[in-house]
């Protein structure tokens, strides 16, 4: 009774929130937190190209062995990690029934099995490195690197205003649960309460985006107020904003340790090769 009260105040929307918010926020520290921005953008293009050069699967484990341990040194968050593996684990499911419903063998799965790898190795890499970098720290990074201010603006707003939608989705679908009675018998396996879950999901639809447009405008004005459209089109706004850019020896050695790892990697791949046959 206690694990299941505890199981269902772990996974509520309130945790999902707190989640979402530590997640967008880079809360938790890590190592490439401590990263310029602009390097760690420069960081993920790196790696998130590696795997895309080979055909070696052993190369490819290696490279996916590689982007897990920077995904712990990274501290992704568990909501982050589980959505990944439940993605996963359901790729490798469908890749099992396309290889059986369509004639396929071991090698067709083989195939398959090598995108998905490579996909996963660039999950991976995102999750580290954009876990790793608050709204201010990215969009200060993209507009650094001269992507369009519109860019950085909507990178800001929308980190910000997640954590909002998610607070409105739990207001509304609270109210509709006590303004309407749940059914007294579930059915099979609870269809009944699914198909009322459902029905509210799709009520509290318009609701949200009403309630959160209220905090659309606020949100607006903070970033106003912190003088982004200023930094944009001011080169002494622009020099104030990006002026705590800095690329320090830490950068430098991480990203050169990537470089030996993703090389070694590729020489483990030329050692011991395995390709698909």
């Amino acid at each position: 009774m206690k694990l299941a009260r505890k199981q269902r105040d772990v996974l509520s929307v309130e945790w999902v929130k707190l989640e979402l918010i530590r997640t967008a926020y880079a809360t938790r520290g890590g190592l490439i937190s401590r990263m310029d921005p602009r390097v760690v953008i420069g960081w993920y293009v790196l790696f998130a190209m590696a795997p895309w050069f080979t055909h070696n699967l052993t190369t490819l484990a290696c490279l996916f062995a590689l982007a897990s341990v920077f995904v712990v040194i990274s501290r992704v968050g568990p909501l982050v990690l589980g959505l990944f593996v439940i993605g996963l684990g359901f790729e490798l499911v469908y890749l099992v029934l396309a290889a059986t419903l369509f004639g396929g063998d071991f090698t067709t799965f083989v195939a398959l099995t090598e995108v998905t790898v490579k996909l996963g190795v660039v999950s991976l890499v995102s999750l580290a490195a954009f876990v790793s970098l608050d709204p201010e720290k990215l969009s200060d990074a993209l507009l650094a690197l001269h992507f369009p201010p519109a860019v950085a603006f909507a990178v800001s707003y929308g980190y910000r205003m997640m954590p909002i939608l998610v607070e409105e989705f739990s207001t509304v679908m609270e109210g509709y649960q006590l303004r309407e009675a749940p059914p007294i018998k579930g059915g099979v396996l609870g269809w009944r309460h699914l198909a009322h879950w459902a029905k509210i999901v799709v009520k509290a639809f318009y609701p949200i985006f009403l309630n959160t447009a209220k905090s659309v405008r606020t949100t607006v004005e903070a970033l106003e107020a912190r003088g982004f459209t200023f930094a944009t089109i001011d080169p002494r706004g622009r020099e104030i904003r990006l002026g705590s850019l800095r690329v320090t020896g830490l950068d430098i050695a991480v990203v050169a340790a990537t470089v030996v790892a993703i090389t070694g990697c590729y020489a483990i791949g030329a050692a011991w090769p395995l390709h698909r046959t």
